[in-house]
């Protein structure tokens, strides 16, 4: 594997963990900040759509710029935008310093995915991409839980303060280990925005909008899921995070292996049955004996963990195949249309909490995945040969 690819991921993972750990840090933001966990949420939400649209355009605007350049300054952006976040004072203050954050976060991740591109041989452009997406694997199965574990000892804050370390750490990595000249994607935003034409390919965006939205309207809230609907103490919140993050880290491979075997649209359609399956269990948890209610939700995480990441290899390898000569632009859009899943996922999060009982929010999440699968199912491809990835 190119070295250099390992930089890259770096600043994916950094940005990735700002993206994830926000979950168990919502309870104490609202408390600090005087809001409800509701309003809290919208800071995700926010975020989402920062994220969503500001990766295209950003990029479309800065696709003349010598790539290493543009990585360390853009890794330097989300630093601030940390340490913003770390010294504000009120809701307003953290709402500006996470659009910052989503805005450098967006733009850093298709940038880097671009310029993995440009270093890799043709033959190895798709395993380069999965090496530097890899570094949102290991966010969430590491740099989440850490996170929390942190923000138990230094509050949330604290947590912030070191993510501005690692994408200070980030920028310096690039700037040391990138070589200069690595050529950006002169392509407007009219061009980036024209591979939505690829038959097939908006489907697959409308696929992953869907199905990010229903486990991110639970996840999100966490902490409210772990605490309220489960009955158990706040200072368990980084272990459960451990737990799901275990469980990425599982389904991440397994969902690469099961799309090289029985293919991506299998897969993603496994994963999507699970997903159902496991947003209507959320709420039976509750219902059994008080002593089993802690390990049954321990291993509810891990599994969820596991099904949830299933999806990603096998929803990558769908959009290289629909679109392999603008693969970069088609991911992009991928991670613009998640990013748009989990905002919608904050805001029907947000709203079964203020107008429905907690253990109504599983049955409320999973209407999105089962619609994901019906999107799947009316657009199943006759024929697709799935690129392998791993």
């Amino acid at each position: 594997m190119d070295t250099r690819l390992i930089w890259l991921a770096l600043g994916t993972f950094a940005v990735g963990v700002e993206g994830f750990v926000i979950a168990t840090l919502l309870p104490a933001i609202a408390a600090d900040s005087g809001v409800t966990i509701t309003q809290a949420g919208y800071l995700v939400f926010a975020y989402a759509i920062a994220y969503a649209v500001g990766a295209p355009v950003l990029s479309a605007f800065t696709g003349r710029f010598d790539r290493r350049p543009l990585l360390a300054v853009v890794a330097l952006v989300f630093a601030a935008g940390a340490l913003l976040a770390a010294l504000s004072q009120g809701y307003v203050m953290l709402l500006v310093a996470r659009l910052i954050i989503a805005a450098s976060a967006g733009l850093y991740a298709a940038t880097a995915q671009a310029a993995a591109v440009t270093l890799a041989p043709a033959e190895r452009r798709a395993r380069a991409v999965a090496t530097v997406v890899a570094g949102t694997t290991m966010a969430v199965a590491l740099g989440a839980p850490i996170g929390a574990f942190l923000s138990g000892f230094a509050g949330w804050r604290g947590t912030y303060f070191a993510i501005a370390g690692v994408g200070v750490l980030t920028a310096a990595a690039i700037w040391l280990m990138l070589p200069r000249g690595i050529e950006g994607d002169r392509r407007g935003l009219g061009e980036r925005l024209g591979v939505l034409s690829v038959p097939g390919l908006l489907p697959a965006l409308l696929t992953i909008l869907l199905y990010m939205t229903g486990p991110f309207a639970a996840f999100i809230y966490l902490g409210p899921v772990t605490t309220r609907l489960m009955g158990l103490d706040a200072g368990l919140l980084p272990f459960v995070m451990l737990a799901y993050g275990l469980g990425a880290a599982l389904g991440n491979p397994l969902g690469g292996q099961l799309s090289d075997r029985i293919g991506a649209q299998a897969t993603v359609t496994i994963a999507a049955v699970l997903n159902i399956g496991f947003l209507l269990l959320l709420g039976a948890i509750p219902l059994l004996p008080q002593a089993a209610i802690t390990p049954a939700y321990f291993a509810f995480m891990v599994a969820w963990g596991i099904a949830g990441w299933m999806f990603v290899p096998g929803q990558v390898s769908r959009v290289v195949a629909l679109s392999p000569s603008s693969a970069p632009l088609a991911l992009s859009l991928n991670a613009s249309f998640l990013y748009l899943g989990t905002a919608l996922g904050a805001l029907v999060g947000g709203l079964v909490l203020e107008h429905l009982p907690i253990n109504e929010l599983g049955l409320v999440a999973a209407i999105f995945p089962a619609l994901a699968l019906g999107v799947l199912l009316l657009s199943r491809p006759r024929a697709i040969a799935m690129p392998r990835l791993g």
